[in-house]
């Protein structure tokens, strides 16, 4: 072992912060660095990122089947025709994190994303992926950035087209989830090769 990776309780190691929590070790072998395409499932991730800014992620990743519920699983369209009356009924849910700053920029998103034209918010996203060549695995936690020039080009993107809360590091933080980056350490299960 080189780096931060830890062995978990069935010895394969893994990035410290996914042996946490077992909710932790799931969103970390199935779901975090793995490619996510698709406008509403990349809404999703970008209002999840923007709900977690300034909070522990754990905090979103259990209440996600809430927020899902709270929001119309996430597909722009339907979160676009929202009403005040929805935006108050959001503002009560206990099952959401009721930030008001945060859900109206969930709700001005789908509004500005619903006059874009069906892939552009994957094709805007993903054209801000690095070169994965150009990348050198992190060994430890602290070679893994919070923002990247990558990441601060496309918050400015983003916002320059009307997209909101959506700082570089919440757009860092929606590139390591959707796959964008590999963010795994070197030693890490999920991105060594079998049989290393």
């Amino acid at each position: 072992m080189s780096g931060d990776a830890v062995a978990g309780p069935d010895g394969r190691l893994r990035c410290p912060w996914g042996l946490s929590t077992e909710d932790y070790v799931t969103y970390h072998d199935e779901e975090w660095g793995r490619p996510v395409h698709g406008d509403d499932a990349l809404y999703e991730r970008l209002c999840l990122e923007a709900f977690q800014s300034g909070l522990s992620w754990i905090t979103i990743l259990r209440r996600r089947e809430g927020f899902r519920a709270a929001f119309a699983g996430f597909r722009i369209d339907e979160v676009a025709r929202f009403t005040d009356a929805d935006r108050e009924r959001l503002l009560a849910d206990p099952g959401i994190i009721r930030n008001r700053a945060k859900v109206d920029a969930t709700l001005a998103n789908a509004r500005v994303l619903a006059e874009w034209a069906d892939g552009d918010l994957d094709e805007l996203i993903w054209s801000h992926a690095p070169d994965p060549a150009s990348r050198k695995a992190p060994s430890v936690l602290a070679d893994v950035p919070a923002i990247t020039p990558e990441s601060t080009a496309l918050s400015k993107d983003l916002k320059k087209r009307g997209i909101r809360f959506v700082g570089p590091t919440t757009a860092y933080a929606l590139m390591q989830a959707c796959g964008l980056v590999n963010d795994h350490l070197e030693d890490c299960v999920i991105r060594v090769p079998q049989g290393r």
